[in-house]
């Protein structure tokens, strides 16, 4: 899976503002800007992106996703 294919598939489930991947095709780190995500822990804002993925965590298509998750607000605090 390429970086482009994956980043399609969380936004296709998440109203997104940023997505930013690095990875080798399998191993990859997300940092993800989401109004969804507001209210949520930790937790809670991860769930919501791997049912984004769907099967495609259980077949191994995507071995590893680490993420950083942020709402707007807290996004905007951080300068970026």
């Amino acid at each position: 899976m390429t970086a482009d294919q994956l980043k399609d598939l969380i936004a296709a489930g998440l109203a997104c503002e940023h997505i930013a991947l690095e990875g080798d095709g399998r191993h990859w780190f997300a940092t993800i800007v989401s109004a969804e995500f507001e209210g949520l822990r930790l937790l809670g804002r991860q769930r919501l992106v791997y049912a984004t993925l769907g099967q495609r965590m259980h077949t191994d298509e995507v071995h590893a996703l680490s993420m950083k998750t942020f709402t707007p607000a807290e996004w905007a605090a951080k300068g970026e």
